[in-house]
């Protein structure tokens, strides 16, 4: 069963995209919905090219590590105002196996590489030709942006935030799931 955490906040238009009609969400939240491990379906191949250089694939952190990733653009407001919450959970969080990747969409790469420096982003993002967010279509589907996914160790999609995401909701999120880790054994 998929369970409802927080209150609602506006968000970037991805064209059109209504949460309320897609898979996963729950009546009353389209802010955040976190999945029941049973309930879990798995996250796409995330490979590809990362912003200044390099490639990344999810493949190589599943089964270690929780993943959250943050689907943005430099063009966003709600993506500018949480970029500070982002990379202070990553600080908080990133020595207890939790990797963060950012999935940049819709931006010129001069625009996108000035943001990240600007807001002293650390972790990695990759650059998506629109195929990365179309990948949480089986699961639970970008519907807006800036949209953030927990990912399981597992590879499952633990839990999205669409919408801005603060830093104590999105640090509720991957608490729910490290704590899941201490009852399985995993982490």
């Amino acid at each position: 069963m998929a369970i409802a955490l927080g209150a609602a906040t506006a968000g970037c238009s991805d064209g059109g995209s209504d949460p309320a009609a897609q898979p996963g969400f729950v009546a009353g939240d389209p802010a955040s919905t976190f999945v029941e491990v049973a309930e879990r379906k798995p996250a796409p191949d995330l490979t590809g090219p990362l912003l200044g250089g390099g490639t990344y694939s999810l493949a190589t952190d599943r089964g270690d590590d929780i993943v959250v990733v943050n689907v943005w653009g430099s063009w966003c407001g709600p993506c500018r105002s949480e970029a500070a919450a982002l990379e202070e959970v990553y600080q908080e969080v990133k020595d207890k196996g939790v990797q963060f990747l950012g999935i940049n969409t819709r931006d010129q790469e001069a625009q996108a590489l000035a943001f990240v420096a600007n807001k002293g982003i650390t972790y990695p993002s990759l650059v998506d030709d629109g195929a990365m967010q179309a990948g949480f279509a089986s699961s639970l589907p970008v519907a807006g942006i800036p949209t953030t996914f927990v990912i399981d160790r597992s590879g499952g999609v633990a839990a999205r935030a669409v919408s801005e995401v603060s830093y104590t909701r999105l640090l509720e999120l991957v608490e729910a799931v490290l704590a899941e880790d201490e009852t399985t054994g995993l982490g």
